[in-house]
């Protein structure tokens, strides 16, 4: 697939750590390029300004997307020998962290408070640590408390002016800041910011043979609320809505027919694909067919397609298109989802035909995200480095 020429300045400065929108991004692409090339020059230059300048560690600030756990994830995936020494310093800070923002959290909801979106999601929270953990396989017993915690989290319900709604409940708006619009918080659903990170790092925990106790009965009372909280779109496919008022979820509404943005961050890719990975773990065959029905369709879906605007991983094109691909992985070989898949490609050429990638760093908005996509997508490419595992796809 011909890519496109970079346009604009590529600013990183003060996101020399961000994963998602600064040369941490940029590294990762690095790492996975040099894996396949064997060209260590680029990455090692890069690693050395990652290390050499002092990263965030305080809870309130580092997450896998950022600081010093974003260059951990970065080395992990590069697995090149000369990190080793650095990953052992960061291991330390990482288990310092991780232990006071799980006691931080179990302390929340022993008051019974919902917790604020940043404790638990996938971008800033305990889901994208424990995801960093799962990868760096080093600290086995920490990520047992990641995911007992999103047991206790995905299992125990909390009272918000006097009703019950799931522990996953965020008092944050959507924008995850208090908001006179959203007073009673909101319901995410999306991988990104929502409860599908929770379930999908589960259920890749699961898959990698990583348990603890009450983990399938989470992932099992997961896939009947997904189930139950699906809608069917005008075109008969089902979706899921991105957010939810405390109105919306104690009435149940009816949701849009329209659908929103088939995004990796909030839309049906995301959540297809940790619904699948729940299914898949549990062997539930009804949830993984309802599923992959949903990713088929979106995938497919004229409508859906046009409200795609750009290639980025987070809300683009690389990010529909790697979700539906690694889904499709997991299908038998003559399955929907395979079948729509070049469909899905050639419209993602066509943009990338079209439109110039963005020149800023990062991986989920800027034009790494969408260079690594293409990578995963290329099957004469060498056997996968994981480094999906910070997206919760692979």
């Amino acid at each position: 697939m011909p890519l496109p020429p970079r346009t604009g300045s590529n600013t990183v400065n003060d996101l020399t750590h961000d994963l998602g929108r600064g040369l941490a991004g940029t590294a990762l692409h690095q790492a996975v390029a040099a894996r396949d090339s064997g060209q260590w020059d680029a990455m090692h230059t890069t690693a050395r300004t990652l290390t050499g300048q002092p990263a965030v560690s305080h809870p309130a600030g580092a997450s896998l997307y950022r600081g010093a756990p974003a260059v951990a994830y970065v080395l992990q995936v590069a697995g090149h020998p000369a990190y080793r020494s650095a990953l052992g310093n960061l291991d330390s800070v990482l288990a310092t962290l991780v232990r006071t923002r799980l006691a931080d959290a179990h302390h929340r909801m022993e008051a019974g408070r919902p917790p604020h979106m940043r404790e638990y999601d996938l971008i800033s929270g305990l889901t994208g640590l424990g995801a960093l953990l799962l990868r760096r396989g080093t600290h086995p017993e920490l990520l047992d408390g990641v995911l007992r915690y999103l047991v206790r989290l995905l299992r125990q319900p909390v009272i918000l002016h006097g009703e019950e709604v799931p522990g996953w409940w965020t008092s944050d708006s959507p924008s995850g800041r208090p908001d006179a619009a959203w007073p009673t918080g909101h319901g995410n659903f999306g991988m990104a910011h929502g409860v599908a990170g929770p379930i999908a790092l589960l259920a890749l925990s699961a898959r990698a043979g990583h348990t603890v106790t009450g983990q399938y009965q989470a992932l099992t009372q997961c896939c009947r609320l997904l189930q139950e909280r699906a809608h069917h779109l005008a075109n008969g496919g089902p979706a899921w809505p991105e957010t939810i008022t405390l109105d919306a979820w104690l009435n149940r509404s009816p949701a849009p027919k329209r659908p929103g943005r088939p995004s990796w961050c909030y839309g049906t890719p995301g959540i297809g694909r940790a619904l699948q990975l729940a299914a898949i773990a549990c062997s539930c065959a009804t949830t993984q067919r309802l599923a992959e029905d949903a990713l088929t369709t979106c995938a497919a879906d004229p409508e859906q397609l046009t409200r795609v605007d750009d290639a980025t991983a987070c809300h683009g094109w690389a990010g529909l298109c790697l979700s539906v691909h690694l889904a499709a992985a997991d299908t038998a070989p003559d399955s929907a989802l395979r079948r729509v898949l070049p469909f899905l490609r050639s419209r993602f050429a066509v943009h990338l035909a079209q439109h110039a990638l963005p020149d800023t760093a990062g991986l989920l908005t800027g034009g790494e995200g969408t260079l690594l996509a293409l990578r995963a997508l290329d099957s004469t490419r060498p056997v996968a480095t994981g480094w999906e595992t910070c997206l919760l796809l692979n």
